[in-house]
């Protein structure tokens, strides 16, 4: 049915003839003006609300084009920090939680800042780019290159996590050249030079590390070669990677002798990996003893090492809510501690493998 205004000609539009000639007015009123003044005077009253409606309309698109944009910094701001997770459709609940949908909601922008989750984080980028990449909606893939970035800029500061770093840059950028080889696939979202472009700085980051230059912080007192050789054994204990300790016993010949210690490299050994997995492995030494030190190294590329960190994603097996270990949420379990159950990297990955 056609909508007809007060004049049958028009919808819902009057004109009025002016000394310059015939102007159309919008009726917002429904009823008639009869005086030349009273429209010259809701003429410039309509133009200064369309004015004002026009800027503000562009502003509020500009400002939704660069919260989308990926070249603002402006992150994604995630209205709770946690979300349920489901794999199917009921009458109470429609849809399905994605992973991009928990990337983008579970802020690992300021998780990244606390030091106990900030290697879980780094897992969690480094298995997303292994494999999980074109699993991640547009804008939860520009949220992923922004957090990258952020941490690249805080291991440039603090000069700490260097080469896990290193390895996560490395993972992904051998990841998109994959990827982008496949273009007529359409295996990623977005323009194929836009991820070019994200390709070259990959490439800038990798190239700012590797030009990091160390420098000692000016602190007087006790340092770590002060200490006695059964602390700085015990401190040595307590480092999880190998290639640390290696790295630690090239700083002085004194710490190369206790980066040798046998029973050092038995205790890692056994913290990684199981009995049934080194007696699969074992290696001699010339003394026909057992060389614990190239067997880690060999039991590192043949299965993997155990993970543990210390701030986890945890799931409550009762209201299925997704959240960080420090995070309250809405649980009606009469103990919620008791039904959250921490998840490895790899374990909240395969929460969305349906």
């Amino acid at each position: 049915m056609p909508f007809l205004g007060q004049d049958w000609r028009s919808p819902g539009q009057n004109w009025v003839k002016t000394e310059d000639g015939w102007k159309r007015f919008l009726n917002e009123q429904s009823n008639y003006v009869n005086e030349i003044n009273s429209y010259c005077k809701k003429e410039e009253y309509n133009k200064e609300n369309i004015l004002h409606s026009t800027n503000y309309n562009i502003a509020a698109k500009k400002r939704k084009k660069d919260l989308l944009n990926s070249k603002a910094k402006i992150k994604y701001l995630p209205q709770e920090k946690w979300i349920y997770v489901h794999k199917g459709s009921t009458k109470e609940r429609h849809g399905y939680c994605t992973l991009g949908e928990a990337f983008n909601r579970l802020d690992f922008s300021s998780a990244i800042l606390d030091s106990r989750k900030f290697n879980y984080v780094v897992r969690l980028l480094e298995l997303i780019a292994k494999s999980q990449l074109t699993s991640l909606s547009g804008i939860a893939q520009k949220n992923y290159m922004n957090i990258l970035e952020k941490v690249v800029q805080k291991v440039l500061e603090d000069q700490q996590n260097i080469r896990l770093i290193k390895e996560l840059l490395q993972t992904l950028y051998a990841s998109l050249c994959s990827l982008v080889q496949r273009v007529g696939k359409s295996v990623l979202v977005g323009n194929i030079n836009f991820w070019v472009y994200r390709m070259e700085s990959i490439l800038h980051w990798q190239q700012q590390l590797n030009n990091i230059q160390i420098t000692r912080p000016a602190l007087k007192g006790m340092t770590f070669t002060d200490l006695p050789l059964c602390l700085q054994l015990n401190i040595m204990q307590r480092l999880a990677d190998g290639r640390d300790i290696v790295s630690l016993g090239q700083v002085s010949s004194d710490l190369l002798v206790l980066s040798e210690d046998r029973l050092l490299w038995k205790k890692l050994c056994h913290y990684h990996f199981t009995d049934r997995q080194i007696r699969r492995r074992l290696i001699l030494s010339d003394k026909g003893q057992l060389d614990w030190k190239k067997m880690y190294f060999k039991l590192v590329r043949c299965y993997p090492r155990r993970e543990q960190y210390g701030g986890t994603l945890q799931l409550c097996r009762h209201c299925h809510i997704l959240s960080w270990k420090d995070t309250e949420h809405p649980c009606t379990a009469n103990n919620p501690e008791s039904c959250s159950v921490s998840l490895s990297p790899q374990d909240f990955i395969n929460l969305f493998h349906f």
